[in-house]
């Protein structure tokens, strides 16, 4: 992951290049081509991953009263082909494309929060829980269902095992239920992705989750080390 300059940036109404990757939809489907140097898997990963939506959302969730921060899943639901040219790393699945959108820095707003999304029967649940910077919170549940979505009100928080970075951990689950991370995904000082096995309406599943400290992250003794992690390339020819 490398923080580009203005020059690498080229954008259509279908493509979106960045440096040596880009995004490019067709109308049916979106195709993401990498070819980066990686850390810390020295040396370069080329391939594609390619993500066939099973329906399109026009959704947009505001994070803050102002509207400043909007969560947008565009596909909920879909079918992904994964093509790297590592041993192992091509597969095929299902997933989801989702972004989070910005007018201000994340730090500046929030202090904490918790994504998770799980397939269930017939789409896909999602749960949002944060709390702001004024420490206010934010509690919401979406059920999708192909392309129709519906606020749901959220089962009890259950916590999880702190990561290996001692991140707090929280999701959503049925009463009684105590959720566990089945597969560790990414692990920083400040965040954590992970594969979690929960229950939804009596129904187990296991989906991606996800909890960012940004209290940790403005520490001024964090900031050092991802300049390390992600490196800066300014210009691009």
């Amino acid at each position: 992951m490398t923080d580009r300059g203005q020059s690498a940036l080229a954008l259509t109404a279908d493509t979106l290049s960045i440096g040596p990757s880009a995004m490019h939809w067709d109308g049916t489907r979106l195709t993401v081509a990498i070819d980066e140097l990686c850390w810390p898997h020295l040396g370069r990963l080329r391939g594609e991953v390619v993500l066939t939506p099973e329906a399109t959302s026009a959704v947009e969730l505001p994070l803050t009263p102002d509207g400043a921060h909007v969560w947008r899943p565009f596909a909920p639901s879909a079918r992904i082909e994964v093509r790297l040219d590592r041993p192992g790393w091509t597969w095929a699945g299902h997933g989801y494309f989702d972004a989070n959108f910005g007018t201000r820095a994340l730090e500046a707003d929030f202090r904490y929060w918790t994504w998770g999304r799980f397939p269930t029967r017939g789409g896909a649940t999602v749960f949002y829980d944060a709390t702001r910077a004024d420490g206010s919170d934010l509690a919401v549940g979406v059920r999708f269902r192909g392309d129709v979505a519906e606020v749901i009100d959220p089962p009890p928080k259950a916590r999880l095992a702190r990561s290996l970075w001692a991140v707090r951990r929280e999701t959503r689950a049925d009463p009684g239920y105590r959720p566990r991370q089945v597969k560790a995904m990414l692990d920083a000082p400040f965040y954590c992705r992970s594969a979690v096995q929960t229950q939804i309406d009596g129904e187990e599943t296991v989906g991606v989750h996800e909890a960012l400290d940004l209290t940790r992250f403005r520490s001024p003794w964090l900031m050092p080390m991802l300049a390390v992690k992600v490196p800066r390339r300014a210009r691009w020819p």
